[in-house]
């Protein structure tokens, strides 16, 4: 399963696929492209991991590119990206197990992500980065609605 890196933010994925499609018109180097966004490689990877894994973007032997579905996502309106965004993520983690468990808090969703084996979350930071990636991703999306108790997944 494939899982949304804890440093990727919807930001620094908009940013992305904005210079891969208006400066690089469409193409380039990884390095090249680090130089452009000023930005260190280390930082620049998690997003490109999930730009990946949603299908926005390819790479192969350090070049990368933004996908028709990534050409799409950048050109529509904020409501359209969410819904695109949402079609993309609902498979990925911890997505996939907050939508499984519907209502939960960030204990009962950390104790599930861990029977799961996801270990991305398996850290001193980790439920910071769990909620930080509930929020980013899942509310941002439409998927998750965060109330006074916890989360609320559907679809």
């Amino acid at each position: 399963m494939e899982v949304i890196d804890p440093d990727a933010r919807i930001a620094d994925l908009v940013g992305l696929l904005y210079v891969l499609h208006h400066i690089f018109k469409e193409k380039t180097d990884i390095y090249e492209l680090e130089k452009e966004m000023e930005v260190d490689i280390d930082d620049l990877m998690p997003i490109i991991y999930t730009a990946s894994n949603i299908g926005l973007i390819e790479t192969d032997q350090g070049d990368i590119w933004i996908t028709e579905k990534g050409k799409s996502f950048i050109s529509s309106s904020p409501k359209n990206r969410k819904e695109i965004l949402k079609g993309s993520i609902i498979n990925m983690e911890p997505i996939a197990t907050a939508l499984k468990l519907k209502k939960f808090d960030l204990e009962e969703i950390m104790e599930e992500l861990a029977e799961e084996g996801v270990q991305k979350y398996n850290s001193p930071t980790g439920y910071h980065n769990l909620e930080v990636t509930l929020i980013e991703w899942g509310v941002y999306s439409g998927i998750i609605k965060k109330t006074e108790d916890g989360f609320i997944a559907s679809l």
